[in-house]
């Protein structure tokens, strides 16, 4: 098992609010890692959007921009 960023157990409320019963552990941490990627992917986009307008903060325009491509 690999630790990520994400808890698991915030996993298994997001299947669970979708429409799932019942939720392996397997599927808990297949969901977190495949969040977890797409969230860095996100994060380094937003923050090239943050250097092209000279800055270091991260704002949640950028973050919005990242979503948007």
């Amino acid at each position: 098992m690999r630790e990520g960023i994400l808890p698991v157990a915030g996993m298994e409320k997001l299947l669970k609010k979708a429409g799932a019963t019942r939720v392996s552990q397997d599927a808990k941490e297949a969901l977190r890692d495949a969040l977890e990627e797409v969230a860095m992917t996100l994060g380094a986009k937003a923050i090239k959007y943050a250097q092209h307008s000279g800055r270091k903060t991260v704002k949640s325009s950028d973050v919005k921009l990242a979503s948007k491509e």
